[in-house]
């Protein structure tokens, strides 16, 4: 009885961290795709996130960050890597490393790399961040360059393109292909970039 009640605890533990870790990539999907019901989601209604100039309520921060985003830049993407998670009974501390890349509207990519430390609490059942500072390690211009595999395809869009809002193809259920198959005549003219 005693491995049964260590295996129950492991198992707990562990859908605890994926729950965690779960929410913490919705957020950033949310703030990728504009999706301000998803952003929130991934928060207590109290929750505080001081994020540099913002610090406030998520709703409120989500607002300034879509404005700003909105603005600046024709996309973005909060990558997600190294992660860690301190569970203690209903309360959680996660450090989550993180690169962003924005293509800026005027040109160039602006990227940016840091850290999420988050607490998170458990109510109700439902792991969802109570605290969040950003902190910033650093960020930099990098210049465009067009992806040759990418370029000059004129069906491209047919699976759907990028967008900053449920009309995304990552919303599609189900996802299915519509292009025609095809295939380049030489691979290797496609590997570089061209500015």
């Amino acid at each position: 009885m005693k491995d049964m009640d260590a295996q129950v605890g492991r198992l707990d533990e562990l859908l605890s961290r994926q729950d965690i870790y779960d929410c913490i990539k919705r957020v950033s999907r949310a703030i990728d795709r504009f999706d301000e019901d998803l952003f929130a989601s991934g928060f207590h209604e109290d929750a505080v996130i001081d994020a540099g100039a913002f610090v406030e309520v998520p709703r409120k921060v989500y607002a300034g960050g879509a404005e700003l985003h909105e603005e600046g830049q024709v996309a973005t993407l909060h990558h997600l890597t190294n992660h860690t998670c301190e569970i203690d009974g209903d309360s959680a501390h996660a450090e989550t490393y993180f690169f962003y890349v924005g293509r800026n509207r005027e040109g160039g990519n602006w990227m940016a790399g840091g850290r999420y430390a988050d607490r998170l609490e458990r109510r109700a059942g439902v792991w969802r961040i109570a605290f969040r500072c950003t902190l910033l390690e650093w960020s930099g211009l990098v210049p465009e360059t067009q992806v040759p595999l990418f370029v000059d395809v004129p069906d491209m869009g047919v699976n759907g393109v990028a967008s900053r809002s449920r009309e995304d193809p990552t919303y599609a259920r189900p996802l299915l292909n519509r292009r025609a198959v095809q295939f380049p005549d030489a691979p290797r003219d496609l590997s570089t970039p061209r500015s």
